[in-house]
């Protein structure tokens, strides 16, 4: 088992600014890379300066760095939870603490979550504690169809929590998307083309200048987007977008920015990856995709990646009629890219990641179903995740010149019996306590002589 060694981390409070990383080797550990190959007993693993340096059987440790015992233990990358409201809710009944959703707001598109994660919600202490030490963090759509856009962060305990702000667009398509559009798909598709018609032109037309802080007038090109939206451009009076949301489509339109598009049936499949044939440089990712088997062969030749949930089989509505447990597994098979996310699945906290995993890989035991190995469901909560927000072999996987995120494991993380022993992200260890396990604390030996009569047994 780990042979513990003390930091001195404060388990209650957040760091100001993040924590110095540590030189850390794990020998003798069972390994999982999380690139989708099998687990590797009596490993290595090497972090130095934040990043790994050498994960497998055939490292040798370097002299002079502590060296923890992973014998009977797991070691594996941070898992990468997608889809997730990390940071931007503390109770969902609870409008003050809930930023997810912005039904009266005057914008859709340019709506940017980013400001708002804070790093002291419960969530992600609980979230980190579970082995989560990356997520991209989605908004919901209130009464556009566009969300706007979500980022990801990592679930260090300081508040930089924001890595990639902006890193993509989100679009409710479907039953959904009709229901906010005004009642049909047809709407959707219409209100769709004609915001991605005015981003391409306002992108393409408008100069969207800004002044420089010398007083010059500047392109803004070295600025955040932020910045450059807040410059004068004129537009066509036929438009249905404000400045603002257009703007923020423009870089959905050039390619630079993912459109997560959130969509079930088989054939609006179909019709999201028609849109290339007009906007070929959108950056499509496929988000619940739960008849996505049925038009497998069609994504793959797409090569648009999907997020979705496992094992959601039940025909809840006109547009999931045809869903199976087997939709990961067939869609993989058919040459897909398919990350498990917590969306709209039983148990869809990130940290039951692994839980959704393992059932992939408990699939093929039923007959006639079709579900992972148990590399192929690993990696679909770790590295693939990762790659599709934008951190291919940086983050979900023991690599050289990854992220120091690594989770050691009282056993196999694809059993419900497993835990996280210890967390590091970016080579420094994480607390890992949460308000869950205060409460257990609190309430393990509670002093009840001070208790009303009436509470007394």
């Amino acid at each position: 088992m780990i042979r513990f060694f003390s930091l001195a981390i404060s388990a209650l409070a957040l760091c100001s600014a993040p924590l110095a990383a540590q030189d850390i080797v794990i020998t003798g550990a069972t390994l999982a890379k999380g690139d989708g190959s099998d687990p590797i007993t009596n490993a290595t693993v090497v972090v130095r300066n934040g990043r790994v340096v050498a994960a497998g059987s055939d490292v040798i440790a370097p002299a002079g760095v502590p060296v923890l015992d992973g014998t009977d233990s797991w070691v594996t990358p941070g898992l990468f939870a997608s889809i997730t409201n990390l940071g931007l809710v503390d109770v969902d009944a609870v409008s003050g603490s809930n930023d997810v959703a912005a039904g009266d707001s005057p914008f859709s598109a340019a709506l940017d979550v980013a400001p708002a994660i804070n790093p002291a919600a419960q969530d992600f202490g609980y979230s980190r504690a579970g082995g989560v030490t990356r997520a991209s963090v989605t908004p919901t759509a209130g009464s556009s169809i566009f969300a706007g856009q979500g980022a990801v962060i990592d679930l260090g305990s300081d508040y930089d929590a924001v890595t990639r702000p902006r890193a993509f667009q989100f679009v409710e398509m479907g039953e959904r998307g009709a229901r906010l559009a005004g009642g049909s798909r047809t709407s959707v598709y219409a209100l769709l083309l004609n915001a991605l018609r005015e981003a391409g032109q306002y992108g393409d037309d408008a100069q969207l200048r800004t002044a420089g802080r010398n007083g010059s007038v500047d392109t803004g090109d070295d600025l955040p987007l932020d910045s450059r939206l807040l410059g004068r451009a004129e537009r066509e009076g036929d438009v249905l977008l404000t400045r603002f949301d257009a703007a923020a489509l423009v870089p959905v339109v050039r390619g630079d920015q993912k459109l997560y598009v959130a969509v079930h049936r088989a054939n609006d499949i179909l019709s999201v990856l028609g849109l290339r044939d007009a906007f070929p440089d959108l950056d499509l990712v496929l988000i619940g995709a739960t008849e996505g088997w049925l038009v497998a062969d069609r994504i793959a030749a797409a090569g648009v990646p999907v997020i979705t949930g496992a094992l959601i089989d039940l025909p809840e509505s006109f547009e999931r009629l045809a869903a199976t447990q087997s939709n990961v597994g067939r869609m993989v098979d058919a040459g897909v890219t398919v990350a498990i996310g917590g969306y709209e699945s039983s148990g869809d906290h990130p940290r039951n990641l692994p839980q959704q995993a393992g059932n992939m890989v408990a699939l093929n035991n039923v007959p006639g179903a079709t579900g992972l190995s148990w590399g192929e469901a690993f990696a679909a909560i770790t590295s693939i995740p990762a790659t599709i927000g934008g951190m291919d072999g940086r983050a979900g996987v023991l690599a050289p010149g990854a992220h120091g995120d690594l989770v050691i494991w009282d056993g196999d993380p694809l059993e419900v019996g497993s835990a996280p022993v210890r967390v590091f992200i970016d080579g420094v260890e994480q607390p890992l306590d949460n308000h869950q396990t205060r409460l257990r604390e609190r309430y393990r030996s509670l002093d009840e002589s001070q208790l009303p009569p009436a509470y007394r047994r």
